[in-house]
């Protein structure tokens, strides 16, 4: 694609980024076919071409309007389209960019303004989140559905193993799961000190900073960035294996430490280091494969083949932070079917199930259509546990699950600590 950046941006990091993005975009339309909102709206600027159309002008200088606000607020930054994509479009990167130009450009409406800073001010502060939680949960009877239905139990986390082992991995805490499912990291902990890994946290970690940085707030994504790199350097230098996260939403933006802050003077060498050490936690136990099979053959006695346990049906939504944004496909797969569950077959397993971050609030209606489709496909092979490899997902999919004939969602670690038990 041909391309003629405004002066204003042409010469930035920003615009010679996303010139080259642009300059590979041939518009194929091969991301027309895995795009979920223009499988809903057959509108080409719901669609990445359309969109990549819609940034070019605006970088080019042309006029902008809402109207490009509005198609742009509608992606889900999923990144199926990336998957897809034969010219190997950064099309997440190029979305970011012109997120955050457009967000000068078009003034929001007072409604849109006060939503958006109230997400941002609650959501990434688990004090603050847990309080509201907890309210929630205390009075969810007397919450309209549109919001009661994302107040979920608290699940037990149980006890954290002590940190007796010589190889050390920190852990993301993260800013809804602690307050949301404690059992997530906890069960994380469990099962790696079977495999003789010890995980440790970071007293003044916390949020991951994508809740700001989808929200077009790139001064917010960047303070909380630096806080936890901060945090972890200690421990990092005192020789960490790695930085494990439980979330994948989480951990697309931590792999992305090292671009967000590659101009930084102060920061862009440690957080180059921080994402070369980040793992998602199924890369972790994936490459412990032979200790897992060892844990899980000392278990034949208490769960030999034919027990129920090891014939479980599960059905695993593989969310598109892990299988786009990272590129992590059948890993957790394979791991499942090592500890003996049998995994569904999951329809369009490759579309979005309409969370998303903060999409699912800020874009109900299209949310919902998505969110209905992924259940109905989970669904379909009628199994005993939905599994999922991220927070939001498991909210976000339980909020739309029957309630009569409730299918338990857990976090897939959780399930392998319960094998391992």
């Amino acid at each position: 694609m041909q391309t003629n950046l405004a002066e204003w941006i042409k010469d930035t990091p920003e615009g010679i980024e996303a010139d080259a993005i642009l300059r590979k975009c041939v518009h194929c339309g091969f991301c027309l076919a895995t795009c979920p909102t223009y499988q809903l709206t057959g509108d080409e600027l719901d669609s990445p071409r359309g969109r990549i159309y819609l940034m070019k002008e605006m970088l080019e200088g042309n006029d902008v309007t809402a109207k490009t606000q509005h198609h742009l607020d509608r992606c889900l930054t999923c990144r199926a389209c990336e998957t897809t994509c034969p010219s190997g479009v950064q099309y997440g990167r190029l979305v970011d960019i012109g997120r955050e130009v457009i967000e000068k450009k078009v003034p929001r409406g007072l409604g849109d303004q006060l939503k958006r800073s109230l997400l941002k001010n609650t959501l990434p502060h688990t004090a603050l989140f847990s309080i509201g939680l907890g309210i929630g949960r205390a009075v969810k009877g007397l919450l309209p559905d549109g919001i009661g239905k994302y107040v979920t139990s608290r699940r037990d986390e149980g006890v954290w193993p002590q940190p007796v082992h010589a190889r050390k991995m920190l852990v993301l805490a993260g800013c809804v799961q602690p307050a949301m499912a404690p059992s997530i990291n906890c069960a994380t902990a469990r099962v790696l000190d079977k495999l003789g890994i010890s995980l440790i946290g970071a007293d003044k970690a916390g949020c991951c900073g994508a809740i700001a940085h989808h929200l077009n707030d790139a001064h917010d994504a960047h303070a909380y960035v630096k806080r936890n790199i901060d945090a972890w350097w200690p421990a990092i230098e005192r020789g960490a294996e790695a930085i494990v996260v439980t979330a994948s939403g989480c951990g697309t933006m931590v792999a992305e430490y090292g671009h967000l802050l590659r101009n930084d003077p102060v920061y862009a060498v440690k957080a180059a280091r921080v994402s070369a050490l980040y793992r998602d936690v199924s890369q972790v136990i994936a490459q412990e494969r032979t200790q897992l099979s060892a844990v899980l053959k000392s278990k034949a006695d208490i769960y030999p083949v034919d027990a129920e346990v090891t014939r479980q049906k599960v059905a695993f939504q593989s969310p598109c932070s892990l299988q786009h944004g990272l590129k992590i496909r059948g890993v957790v797969e394979g791991l499942l079917r090592d500890a003996g569950f049998d995994l569904t077959m999951v329809p369009d397993g490759h579309l979005c199930c309409g969370s998303a971050g903060t999409y699912s609030l800020l874009q109900p209606e299209m949310s919902a259509q998505l969110l209905a489709n992924k259940v109905n496909a989970l669904e379909s092979g009628s199994p005993d546990i939905i599994a999922t490899a991220n927070i939001g997902c498991m909210a976000h999919i339980e909020s739309g699950l029957n309630a009569s004939s409730r299918t338990p969602i857990l976090h897939w670690v959780e399930l392998l600590d319960r094998r391992l038990a």
